[in-house]
């Protein structure tokens, strides 16, 4: 019996169809090769998807549930949403559901999902956002009025666990609706198919063994059973059984393995139709419930997963002892969030903490890509088009993930992101440090990053790149887990070293030290596709070159961790990283991205004709640069100054070569001989400068925190003509108006949470410096001026005040939709939006996007002082070590 209780989790995505792995096209059009109509009959190769989904960590027995209102085309097994070409501003999903609790080991999980009683209004989604244009909003399930009179179901899930092979399922339906109505409940164990791509494979199967219990045999998992319990009426479910096996009569006309393919069970119950084994057998089987519910009235199914054989009788199994391990772990996910909740946070705070990490908790997902054998397809399967060996992730044949990851959204990006992930890092390390640490270092594997030294982006173009911020957030993970994991700041030191020479090697084109990069995951930020630009022009951006040196002040400082702590020897890295971000300075400083009458970094177009052509918009590409900022004490000043190199000599250009002189210029702070050196990208005017804008509420400061482009913009479009090309960018608050991207993102003026998280602790960083000396008017024009820690704790506010309650009741969040805002089914429930308007932070994009914007779990916490910042924890290491 394994004691790994990891070994059972919400492993499975909510969007298999429409994805690359699962995309066998000739053009590679992904979301038309596999739509949403066929993703009930055909067997995914990559994965699998499902509502409330669990499945053990290799996705090999999958459990989930299946509704019916009895009214609807087909049974609901997966969330319904709309591809690029179906929506108005990109994909876009339309069910509302919600993770509501998790644990780190998920002995306990909690989900909501909210079914309509009338039927499910497909075809009115596709036709109404369809014919909206970019400047309309989006059209959404509750606009279509099936949820009117609250005729609908509530829905709720709850795993807990006896032990880690003992996984209980409590299924509660509540009638919303003011009148009786019958729903069919059909939760569902399958197996996902891996017989069918790897020749004479073991076929696992699922067989009755009685009226109510199901045998799971597999040939690596063992032996296993399902039981299900009666209904409310005391009346055993209906055990139907077919095959993951896709239907081929039906999609492609031609005859299939079996009579029984995978959406058997979605015909039989719909029209009785034969296609359910009748000698009750297969590798897809649901307990089939239909139960009649009073109006406002709840009722409960119970389903337990355990090994053959063991734990009590079914009827205690599923009875006293079930509610035993219900209380027990409820009761310990109380304490478990209790103990990180500060203790001036209000309830409110509480609720919004404990629901984001419970949304990055849900969003793992067992992400399986192997691009070779994708590549050159599977034996005895039809070969791929002969495209697939020159098209999309062609070059990263090496590239072979079979690995539980955190997903920035489980429907709309069901793959992982890297610099998306860093940042989830961030806020899992409060709940699970080593599930965190662990994806660091998975993104640096082998199987994950190229032998070239590339991180993978995402799996639409894995050679796309990414801000450089994996080495930021070892540091941060590190520091929140109390600083002592040194293997692990080792371990992910030795990669990150690797990965970023290939970004002085590949991504800086001129060796300038001024770099490129593409779009670096800021969408529309500006007018033109920064990844496509004019024929022959080389970008020159502000926002990679800033990254640039915010990694070579990060990688200083894990090298002199390592070096102070006796961990390894890493002065010479110290170095190293100092010499590059000296370089790094100097370029940013002479070479043009700086307009001193704006006071902005901007990008930069180099054009065939050799001419440098500003792009000068107010965005968060000037404001990057900001943000590389560190702290280094008088030893490692002298160490670095005594080789008399680079770093030398960057010093000596700024006029500091001095000690004495770095003092003068308020940069070097203490008593002789327990100094400390400010080191940031920007010098301490140019700071002031970017604060000015930044913090003007005209340009980047909105009442929800910092915007990603400056409003600046609304009454002041920006247009640039450049070799022939002609591109326009204003402000958009809220969804993008172009098709850059797919549509479906936004820079041009939301809030985004990952910079403004970023830009909160480069503050803090400068105030832990400066202490109460520096002061800054906030907000810009008002006359007040502020300690830099006091501005970075207001951001830290605004940021959280878009989920909280105001006096009014209503949430930011919510904006104008008035049943979000005051229904009690649904006010406090909460959606972790991609961004947020930038006006009145209504949530915006993605909607289940905890990837992002769960860290405002860490935000919560970190505003309330019970998270130590990265520079006490450095102190506290040399204090050590006195």
């Amino acid at each position: 019996m394994s004691d790994d209780w990891s070994l059972w989790g919400p492993y499975l995505s909510e969007r298999q169809w429409g994805t690359v792995r699962e995309d066998y096209s000739a053009n590679g059009e992904a979301w038309s090769y596999l739509p949403h109509d066929h993703a009930r009959s055909t067997a995914y190769r990559w994965g699998e998807d499902g509502l409330a989904g669990f499945s053990d960590r290799e996705q090999r027995l999958c459990l989930g549930l299946a509704l019916w209102n009895g009214r609807d085309p087909f049974l609901k097994e997966r969330p319904f949403g709309l591809t690029g070409a179906e929506a108005n501003h990109g994909e876009d999903v339309k069910d509302y559901w919600w993770y509501l609790d998790a644990t780190p080991n998920h002995a306990w999980n909690r989900w909501r999902y909210h079914y309509p009683q009338d039927t499910f209004p497909y075809d009115d989604l596709r036709a109404e956002n369809g014919r909206r244009g970019k400047h309309d909003p989006e059209y959404e399930l509750l606009d279509t009025g099936v949820f009117d009179d609250d005729r609908f179901w509530i829905i709720e899930v709850h795993y807990a666990k006896a032990d880690p092979t003992d996984l209980l399922m409590s299924v509660q339906v509540t009638n919303a609706g003011p009148a009786p109505e019958t729903i069919h409940v059909l939760p569902t164990a399958w197996f996902r198919n891996t017989w069918s791509w790897t020749p004479g494979s073991q076929k696992p199967e699922l067989t009755t063994t009685g009226d109510s219990s199901v045998r799971v045999s597999h040939p690596t998992l063992g032996e296993l059973e399902l039981l299900a319990g009666p209904a409310p009426d005391g009346a055993a479910p209906t055990l139907l059984f077919c095959e993951n096996e896709t239907n081929t009569p039906l999609l492609y006309g031609v005859p299939g393995p079996t009579p029984y393919p995978k959406d058997g069970i979605n015909d039989h119950v719909l029209t009785g139709a034969a296609t359910v084994d009748p000698g009750r057998r297969g590798t897809k089987a649901a307990a089939w419930y239909r139960v009649d519910v009073a109006p406002e009235a709840t009722i409960e199914l119970r389903l337990r997963l355990r090994p053959a054989g063991s734990g009590p009788d079914p009827a205690i199994a599923l009875g006293r002892d079930f509610d035993q391990v219900v209380a027990t772990r409820r009761a310990e996910a109380d304490e478990f969030y209790a103990g990180l909740t500060p203790p001036a946070a209000s309830p409110d705070e509480a609720m919004v903490m404990r629901q984001a990490f419970a949304g990055m908790l849900w969003s793992k997902q067992l992400y399986y890509y192997d691009v070779a054998r994708w590549l050159d397809g599977d034996p005895g399967q039809p070969a791929p088009p002969a495209s697939r060996q020159t098209g999309r992730n062609s070059r990263w044949r090496t590239f072979n993930s079979f690995d539980v990851m955190s997903m920035p959204d489980k429907w709309e990006y069901p793959w992982f992101a890297s610099w998306d992930l860093a940042f989830h890092c961030i806020a899992l390390a409060h709940v699970d440090p080593d599930f965190a640490k662990n994806q660091l270092l998975l993104i640096c594997r082998e199987w994950f990053q190229h032998p070239n030294g590339a991180l993978p982006a995402y799996e639409w173009d894995f050679g796309d790149v990414n801000p450089p911020v994996q080495a930021f957030a070892a540091l941060e993970v590190f520091a929140i887990d109390g600083g002592r994991d040194l293997d692990f700041l080792s371990r992910v030191f030795d990669k990150l070293l690797v990965n970023f020479t290939w970004w002085v090697n590949r991504e800086d084109a001129d060796g300038s030290n001024l770099f490129e990069g593409g779009f670096l995951g800021l969408d529309n930020i500006g007018p033109l596709n920064r990844s496509h630009l004019p024929a022959g022009g080389v970008l020159e951006q502000s926002d990679a070159t800033g990254w640039m040196a915010t990694y070579a002040l990060a990688m200083t400082t894990i090298a002199a961790i390592l070096d102070r702590t006796g961990h390894r020897p890493a002065r010479d890295l110290v170095h190293k990283f100092l010499e590059h971000f000296a370089e790094i300075r100097t370029a940013m400083t002479g070479q043009g991205l700086w307009d001193s009458s704006d006071g902005l970094f901007y990008d930069r177009i180099a054009t065939p004709a050799g001419d440098r052509v500003p792009v000068r918009v107010h965005s968060m590409v000037g404001i990057i640069p900001l943000l590389a900022v560190a702290v280094i004490d008088e030893r490692q000043l002298e160490h670095s100054i005594a080789p008399g190199k680079q770093f030398a000599d960057f010093l000596e250009r700024e006029g500091l070569r001095d000690p004495e002189e770095l003092a003068k210029a308020g940069i070097l702070r203490g008593e002789p001989g327990d100094r400390r050196l400010l080191l940031g990208a920007v010098g301490i005017e140019r700071v002031r400068r970017l604060l000015g804008r930044l913090l003007d509420p005209d340009e980047f400061l909105s009442p929800y925190g910092l915007r990603s482009l400056s409003a600046f913009h609304r009454a002041h479009p920006y247009t640039i003509d450049v070799e022939g090309v002609r591109a326009t960018v204003d402000y958009e608050p809220a969804e993008s108006t172009t098709d850059m991207f797919g549509g479906n993102s936004n820079w041009r003026g939301p809030v985004w949470f990952p910079l403004n998280f970023l830009a909160a602790e480069a503050l803090s960083r400068y105030h832990h410096f400066f202490g109460d000396d520096l002061a800054i008017e906030y907000p810009s024009g008002s006359g007040r001026f502020r300690t830099l820690d006091r501005i970075a704790d207001d951001l830290r506010a605004r940021l959280v005040s878009i989920f909280l309650a105001g006096p009014d009741g209503r949430r930011p969040c919510f904006g104008g939709v008035g049943t979000l805002q005051s229904d009690p089914n649904w006010k406090d429930h909460l959606m972790f939006f991609e961004y947020f308007h930038g006006d009145n932070a209504a949530g915006l994009g993605a909607t289940h996007q905890t990837g992002w914007t769960g860290i405002v779990a860490d935000i919560i916490r970190r505003r309330h002082g019970v998270v130590p910042s990265l520079d006490e924890i450095v102190l506290s290491l040399g204090e050590r070590q006195r």
